[in-house]
């Protein structure tokens, strides 16, 4: 069960009103989108990481020929 402030009740039932739709079938709506949304973040989440495991080899054949100290030589 939710619960809500009073005066978001109201402005809710308004809102719902004027865009001819349930509190409910909003409230669903808004759920929905929520989680697919975490849904989608994730999963590209996991798409970013697979390729990083699998990024092509560049020519160093993942060893550095530099020393940290070389890269900020000023």
């Amino acid at each position: 069960m939710l619960s809500l402030p009073d005066s978001l009740v109201r402005r809710f039932k308004i809102y719902a009103v004027t865009k001819n739709q349930s509190m409910s079938s909003l409230t669903a709506d808004a759920i929905r989108a929520m989680v697919e949304q975490d849904d989608e973040y994730l999963k590209a989440k996991h798409r970013f990481i697979e390729r990083m495991k699998n990024a092509p080899d560049l020519g160093t054949c993942g060893i550095a020929t530099w020393t940290r100290d070389e890269l900020h030589e000023r």
